[in-house]
């Protein structure tokens, strides 16, 4: 399986997930443009993709879905509660109904030879999801926009190969920051954004010896430095009460001006 980073934080996501045979987007919060050069510097084709999981409909999210799944028919797939409000937002144009798949939290489908696991989670939308995928005996999962996890969440990720997992602020950053006070508490709160400590405490609940890699992403712009959010994952890590350590595997940080590295396993 592959997993990349298209362009991944608070002005806009876009993640490459696929196998040898089947191609996806999961969100496409950049322009169609860059949609296509991502895809072009992956050595992929956007006519090539079998379908677009939408987690949720903030603009940093879907701003580039109306562009490319027009232009190339792309199916979009997404829970009724997030496809309703994609629906209803007009900066996206008409898109055929045709290309709408309806998804149910929890609840597998197939697209090509990946099997799709919708997993629920806590953030400031209609019906937000993130997304388990599997072919054969691999698997990863991408894990943004989230305020807080439980264990339903914490069942799901075990037995991951590779996890994409939202690291998006520094808490001292943020309560110091220039944000309005509702902002902060948004952020701040059990529908908004994973903190670098929260992201390493969740991926201290899914390591085992097969793990073999994490991406960090959704960086806040304002609030976060690639840095910081990579040692203190690293620390989360290292503190733990579990037998592994940050050495153990590779941490990576998804930018959001260009690129990742491609995760192949």
């Amino acid at each position: 399986m592959i997993l990349g980073s298209i362009a991944s934080g608070s002005s806009g996501n876009c993640i490459f997930a696929g196998s040898d045979t089947t191609s996806l987007l999961i969100d496409t919060g950049v322009s169609g443009r860059r949609v296509t050069q991502g895809l072009q510097a992956i050595g992929r084709k956007p006519e090539e993709i079998h379908g677009i999981l939408i987690t949720h409909e903030h603009s940093d999210h879907i701003s580039g879905l109306g562009v490319i799944s027009r232009k190339y028919g792309l199916p979009i797939y997404a829970t009724p509660g997030t496809l309703e409000a994609i629906t209803s937002c007009k900066a996206l144009g008409k898109l055929p109904e045709g290309l709408f798949h309806e998804i149910t939290p929890w609840q597998d489908f197939q697209i090509g030879d990946i099997t799709v696991t919708p997993l629920p989670i806590s953030h400031d939308a209609a019906q937000p999801t993130a997304y388990r995928l599997r072919s054969g005996a691999k698997s990863m999962a991408v894990i943004t926009d989230l305020g807080t996890y439980g264990d339903d969440l914490i069942q799901q990720l075990q037995d991951l190969d590779v996890l994409f997992l939202e690291a998006n602020h520094d808490i001292h950053m943020l309560q110091a920051g220039s944000y309005p006070y509702y902002l902060k508490q948004r952020i701040l709160g059990t529908r908004g954004h994973l903190s670098n400590e929260d992201s390493g405490r969740l991926l201290n609940e899914v390591l085992h010896d097969g793990f073999r890699a994490v991406m960090l992403g959704h960086l806040s712009q304002e609030n976060n430095y690639e840095a910081l959010a990579y040692e203190t994952v690293r620390l989360e890590v290292d503190m733990a009460d579990t037998p592994y350590h940050a050495d153990d595997f590779p941490i990576r940080i998804a930018r959001r001006d260009s690129v990742s590295e491609l995760i192949e396993f």
